[in-house]
């Protein structure tokens, strides 16, 4: 497995500078955060797609230090039903600056419409009661999600993106191992996961049992952690919609590598994804508001060398 970076995780760093730091620091590719929701501070989406020297130069700034362009991002709620179209917009010219760059995968979310043709905010059914919520979402599935997703599937092909990555992610109408599943069984193989554990934490999943399930269609893995802060969850439940900067009074909060999650949690994540066939990138993502990101990058790097496997296995038992 080889150690990735998410740019936005240094977002405060020029293109320069972010390169510079993650080789550094030992980490072999970056993942570009292109738009929708992040400010794309590394990636100039309208210059790159209109300049082929533009994307020379963009290129060259990697591989002079070593670094592999591992993925684009461009997560975000492309079936908004306000902005929706302009998300859109927004991933589909990530798609084809994929292709331009050669790079395969592309990371993003699933997406999450509204519940019914006049709605003006999205509507995430997680309950199965009053009856009209299964309405709602068979609504959402087939007049929404798997028209628009067939649309984009055919544009990777065209553009050779062989890898649409989901985050499992609350907020989303893929969240979870089952609705993963499903859409892919609806569109075809490009779809896969971003497996990133620390979502699966706070909607009370085990990342570990998901590798099982998902097994081959992980395309991805984003590193990051999450503190479950046991006294406020004993009252307020995982269910929590307090501010992301008040950790204390959090049931939840994403943190970084090893501080939620032990050392040992993180060796039986990586051996477990080789288990399954996984052998790709490990791509941290810092959003922990307690630790400066330069610290918590270093660390979490810190925590992967010392977990993640590297070599290809070669023991073979000797026949006696």
């Amino acid at each position: 497995m080889k150690i990735g970076l998410v740019s936005d995780s240094l977002a405060s760093l020029s293109l320069e500078q972010l390169l510079e730091t993650a080789a550094e620091l030992g980490i072999a590719g970056i993942e570009v955060n292109a738009g929708n929701w992040s400010a794309a501070p590394h990636c100039d989406l309208t210059k790159l797609l209109a300049s082929a020297t533009a994307r020379t130069a963009f290129r060259q700034a990697f591989e002079r230090r070593g670094l592999t362009l591992i993925a684009l991002n461009a997560n975000g709620n492309q079936l908004h039903p306000v902005t929706g179209p302009a998300q859109t917009a927004c991933l589909h010219d990530t798609v084809r600056l994929a292709g331009e760059l050669g790079v395969e995968t592309v990371c993003l979310m699933s997406g999450l419409p509204g519940g019914g043709p006049a709605e003006r905010t999205p509507n995430w059914i997680v309950s199965s009661w009053p009856p009209e919520t299964q309405e709602i979402l068979a609504w959402q599935w087939q007049e929404r999600l798997l028209p628009w997703w067939q649309d984009l599937a055919r544009l990777a092909e065209e553009h050779g993106v062989r890898q649409l990555a989901i985050e499992l992610h609350g907020n989303q109408l893929v969240y979870n191992v089952p609705s993963l599943l499903k859409l892919r069984a609806a569109i075809g193989p490009v779809v896969g996961a971003n497996l990133d554990p620390s979502h699966l934490f706070w909607m009370g999943a085990d990342p570990l049992a998901a590798i099982d399930a998902l097994g081959l269609a992980i395309y991805h893995v984003h590193a990051k952690d999450t503190f479950l802060n046991a006294p406020v969850q004993a009252t307020t439940s995982l269910l929590e919609n307090g501010s992301l900067l008040d950790i204390p009074a959090r049931a939840w909060s994403y943190i970084t590598l090893g501080y939620g999650h032990g050392e040992a949690w993180w060796r039986a994540f990586c051996y477990r994804l080789r288990m399954v066939g996984y052998d790709g990138w490990l791509s941290i993502e810092h959003e922990d508001v307690m630790l400066s990101r330069l610290e918590g990058v270093r660390r979490s790097v810190a925590l992967l060398q010392t977990v993640a496997p590297e070599e290809a296995s070669d023991f073979v038992p000797q026949a006696i």
